[in-house]
């Protein structure tokens, strides 16, 4: 037994030294997926997010992240005031809005466009 474990190890120990960069090369390629995969797309969303809130103007149609949909009635440093019809005003915080609201779906006025 001695002998097949000494042959063992004879075939698993390196032979010279090898680069320590091509050990951590797979660890390296996988951050690098998971960024551009992941966190990349995730910035852009976020930056788009607050562009939009940056430009965010009184009589716009959104949509809050909760579902609420209103019109702007003023913007602040962090809250906006949102009518949501019949007289009904409310106060929202500014992160919370999450897009402008159109009352044709995305896909439908695409379908109209291609005919």
């Amino acid at each position: 037994m001695h002998s097949i474990l000494t042959a063992f190890l004879a075939q698993t120990a390196p032979e010279g030294q090898q680069n320590p960069l091509m050990t951590f090369f797979p660890f390296i390629a996988i951050a690098v997926v998971f960024y551009l995969l992941f966190f990349r797309p995730q910035q852009k969303q976020a930056k788009k997010h607050q562009a939009f809130l940056t430009a965010l103007k009184k009589g716009d149609d959104v949509v809050t992240q909760s579902g609420i949909i209103g019109r702007v009635a003023s913007v602040e440093d962090r809250v906006v005031t949102l009518d949501i019809g019949g007289g009904t005003k409310i106060r929202v915080l500014k992160a919370q809005v999450g897009g402008a609201w159109s009352e044709t779906p995305p896909e439908a006025s695409k379908a109209e466009a291609k005919k």
